[in-house]
Formats: C-alpha cells, sequence, structure tokens
C-alpha cells in the first residue's frame, strides 16, 4: 500500500488533515525570525535596533566571507561553522530516470558546542514537563 515515497506522503497528508495524528508537537512554540532577535538584544542592551541591525549583518557577513575562502569560524561556548566536503556521488535525475553524477562540493554547517548543547537539553526538557503538567 505504502511502498513508494509519494504514497506515503499523500497517506500522511490524508491523516494530518482527518486529524489522525499531528506533527505540530515536534515543531518549536515560536520561531525567531532576523527582526525579532534585533528587537530582543536592542531591548535587552538598549542599544538602537539600527546598530544592533547593522552587527547582526556584519557577523553574518563575516562568517560568510571566512566560510567561502575555506576558514571555519569558532565561537566558544556557542559553536562553529564549518566548511564540509561532500564527496562526488551518483544521484538520480527522478523525472528521467537516469544516474547523475553529483561532484564534489562544499557545504556550510554549524556545530553546536556542547555547553550550548546542554544548555538547550535542559530548557527544552522543563518545556516538555509543563506541556504534560498543562
Amino acid at each position: 500500500m505504502l511502498g513508494k515515497p509519494n504514497e506515503f506522503a499523500k497517506f500522511a497528508a490524508r491523516s494530518m488533515r482527518k486529524g489522525l495524528f499531528d506533527i505540530t508537537d515536534s515543531q518549536p512554540i515560536y520561531t525567531m525570525r532576523k527582526a525579532d532577535l534585533v528587537t530582543t538584544i536592542s531591548e535587552k542592551t538598549g542599544v538602537p535596533k539600527v546598530d544592533v541591525l547593522v552587527t547582526i549583518e556584519a557577523f553574518f557577513k563575516e562568517v560568510k566571507d571566512s566560510l567561502s575562502s575555506g576558514e571555519n569560524v569558532y565561537v566558544r561556548g556557542f559553536g562553529s561553522f564549518v566548511v564540509k566536503r561532500r564527496a562526488k556521488k551518483i544521484g538520480r535525475h527522478i523525472k528521467r530516470n537516469v544516474a547523475i553524477e553529483i561532484p564534489e562540493h562544499s557545504i556550510p554547517a554549524f556545530k553546536p558546542a556542547k555547553v550550548f548543547v546542554d544548555e538547550v537539553k535542559k530548557n527544552t526538557t522543563k518545556l516538555d514537563k509543563d506541556k504534560l503538567e498543562s
């Protein structure tokens, strides 16, 4: 019945519409966007939003430039922005059903620091407990 991936996707979509299962529990409660980040930092530090935005944009640009030139960026206590190499491999063009060669390439990645991971685990465990109690 559910042999092909496309069939499973249709089944899952129908099931969610009928309310048979809900994937929203695995989603974060709130998604912070860049504008929200700028506002929060501005309120906590008292620095004008424009200056915070310029600083954040400069940080993002520096990370992009460093990774583009092959340099990794390490932020102690937060994590590492690194360049990962992907070896060449054989892929499949699904519409034409032919094998294609995907060349070797680099991708940006983020590896959180252990301190960061532990703090997120601790805080999300609290959120999960609060959800169960309510």
